[in-house]
């Protein structure tokens, strides 16, 4: 009885996770549907308009409305970011007298078979969290702004415990954010032909014009 029950947590605790980085993604398609569906109807206002000076305006309307999307899709991922640091600091809670799975890292004494790693690779990763970047909610007096994004990659390759150390704090949230919404999951870490619990760190450092 008693392995069925730790499967059973094991597997709710899994689906739960699984839940809170989905909705990052969930967000971010449902703003992206609307951009696209305000970018048709902007586009046929502009192409029905003769008068260069409209056109201008029309333009100037379009750039504004996407500014705003950009500023209330951050809201939302922003309360998705503290819902999720919530829900795992209770999961934490709930496993404090619980065995958990250690967490490897390339200064670990355990040999690595395989280290964790992002479909395409750490460039790869960079180049879709940079994209994913929202600069209008960093606000900083310097222009080079830094911080060191530490995580786990779980087990079957989804990311947790997303923390971000640096000195601005607006900017860590938004590079917390960014990985959180990654649009795949990592190869998990290899230990003796089995997966395991990596911790993976991703130096950011970003220019605010």
């Amino acid at each position: 009885m008693k392995p069925l029950l730790l499967y059973l947590f094991c597997f709710i605790s899994s689906l739960c996770f699984a839940q809170q980085t989905e909705e990052f993604k969930l967000i971010k398609n449902y703003y992206n549907q609307h951009r696209s569906m305000l970018g048709k109807e902007f586009r046929k206002k502009f192409d029905a308009e003769t008068n260069n000076f409209h056109k201008a305006s029309i333009k100037q309307d379009y750039l504004l409305f996407m500014e705003k999307m950009d500023s209330i899709e951050n809201v939302a991922l922003t309360g998705a970011l503290l819902k999720t640091k919530n829900l795992e600091d209770l999961d934490k809670l709930k496993l404090l007298n619980k065995t958990l799975p250690a967490v490897v890292s390339p200064s670990h004494s355990v040999v690595i078979d395989k280290a964790a790693d992002y479909p395409g690779g750490i460039n790869e990763l960079r180049k879709e969290v940079a994209d994913l970047f929202y600069l209008g909610g960093v606000y900083s007096d310097t222009k080079t702004v830094k911080a060191n994004v530490g995580f786990i990659v779980e087990r079957d390759g989804r990311v947790t415990n997303v923390q971000a150390e640096g000195e601005n704090f607006t900017f860590n949230r938004q590079a917390e954010i960014a990985v959180y919404s990654v649009s795949q999951k990592f190869s998990p870490a290899i230990v003796d032909g089995d997966p395991v619990r990596y911790r993976f760190k991703l130096p950011l450092t970003m220019n605010i014009e």
